[in-house]
């Protein structure tokens, strides 16, 4: 039985010019169809589609295909879609768009276990010269034991993508009240941004 290297998701179930032309012998199919394809794939692509959350995504392709390593791919890339996508143990995130060279450089990352961030989010990362890296922090014991419960509860919705005013609104406190809290889990944990805050707890939760 042939195994099935790369499979690509979409809500239209087909494959784009350059994803063909990445890896000529990839399949493509809806969520949900899993029944029809003959052995389990080695990488799921997924593309996000409008109207439903990351989140939600994400975890109709676990449901159907368990602990596949996936990559995330977007029509309009941003900082809180990849926050929610790495919160997610997403392996990669990148740009629908992005050429057949730097889906197959993806690719490779992947297969070996690594995370492929994409420059303008590694820039980030890189950018501040007090930045810890995040493989550091994260052997501490254990995230969770720096911070209140409050705090925790704060943390996880950041990594889900939320904004302030959605953190808000689903914990019932007030914005100012939760950019204290932002401010206090940064400086607990020791990372610059809610990147490097996802990509800690993301290691964390999957390691």
């Amino acid at each position: 039985m042939k195994t099935i290297e790369h499979l690509f998701l979409s809500a239209a179930g087909d494959l784009l010019p350059h994803w063909r032309q990445a890896f000529p012998a990839a399949a493509c199919a809806r969520l949900g169809s899993k029944r029809s394809l003959s052995n389990q794939p080695m990488t799921i692509w997924l593309r996000l589609r409008p109207g439903t959350t990351v989140a939600q995504q994400i975890a109709a392709v676990r449901q159907e295909f368990g602990d596949v390593a996936f990559v995330v791919l977007s029509d309009t890339p941003n900082d809180e879609e990849a926050l929610a996508a790495f919160s997610t143990a997403a392996r990669a995130y990148c740009n629908t768009h992005a050429g057949a060279e730097v889906l197959q450089k993806v690719a490779a990352v992947v297969v070996q276990g690594g995370i492929w961030i994409g420059e303008p989010l590694m820039q980030r990362l890189l950018a501040a010269p007090q930045y810890l890296p995040v493989a550091t922090v994260a052997q501490e014991k254990d995230w969770t034991d720096a911070l209140t419960e409050r705090e925790q509860e704060v943390a996880r919705t950041i990594v889900a993508g939320a904004s302030n005013k959605e953190i808000a609104r689903q914990l019932g406190i007030t914005e100012r009240t939760v950019k204290a809290h932002v401010g206090a889990i940064l400086d607990k944990l020791q990372v610059r941004d809610r990147l490097q805050l996802a990509l800690l707890i993301r290691d964390r939760q999957y390691a």
